[in-house]
């Protein structure tokens, strides 16, 4: 415990001009083992990244929240109305997410004269699910006052998977790998804008609650 401590004390201060921006969780609990163990294993993963001037994804489970960073700076933070994951185990490391979410773009008619919008905020979706490598599948999901027929799809097909995953750890001649997954109820304004903010092969750091 001291270890860790004192370890993520050294990572805060490791590089001066970022020690306004990077530093230990102010909710860290210093008196619980696991959550300094963690704690430390997420910053030294978001130093890694800090280091390059490319934005990053940061889901704090423990704050719930999303924070969009770049060079250790929270540029943008929303918040988790519900978080859901399978194989808690399996979310360490630094993922990437391999595709943006799709959107249907506005079809542009070359002979009109009229100057035409282009793609903005509204066009994001608000339901989207991102495969990351390593093996990773982050969705974003509705919630039931945005989006009532959306919600009810989508919670069907959340049985649906968890059902087929459950089925399959009982299969002895599985061969499957157990593929993470990180289901983030967000309102319809923070998925779209978390849309948008996406790229091609963001990294995506994730701060896992610890057992109590």
């Amino acid at each position: 415990m001291v270890v860790c401590a004192i370890l993520l004390l050294l990572l805060s201060c490791t590089f001066p001009s970022w020690g306004a921006e990077i530093e230990a969780f102010p909710d860290l609990n210093l008196n619980d083992p696991a959550s300094l163990k963690e704690g430390s294993r997420v910053l030294e993963e978001e130093l890694k990244l800090a280091s390059r001037p490319n934005t990053y994804l940061v889901i704090d489970l423990v704050t719930q929240s999303v924070h969009i960073k770049a060079r250790g700076v929270d540029l943008h933070h929303i918040p988790i109305m519900r978080a859901f994951v399978e194989f808690t185990s399996l979310l360490t490391g630094t993922f990437r997410v391999t595709a943006r979410p799709a959107v249907v773009r506005r079809k542009i008619d070359p002979t009109s004269s009229v100057e035409q919008e282009p793609i903005s905020l509204a066009d994001m979706p608000t339901y989207y699910e991102l495969s990351c490598s390593p093996d990773l599948t982050l969705a974003v999901l509705p919630t039931a006052k945005d989006h009532p027929l959306q919600w009810i799809w989508t919670s069907s097909h959340r049985v649906w998977r968890h059902l087929k995953q459950w089925g399959r750890a009982w299969l002895p001649t599985d061969s499957h790998s157990p593929r993470p997954l990180l289901e983030l109820t967000l309102s319809a304004e923070h998925a779209q804008s978390l849309a948008w903010s996406l790229v091609d092969g963001m990294p995506v750091v994730i701060r896992r609650v610890t057992d109590k």
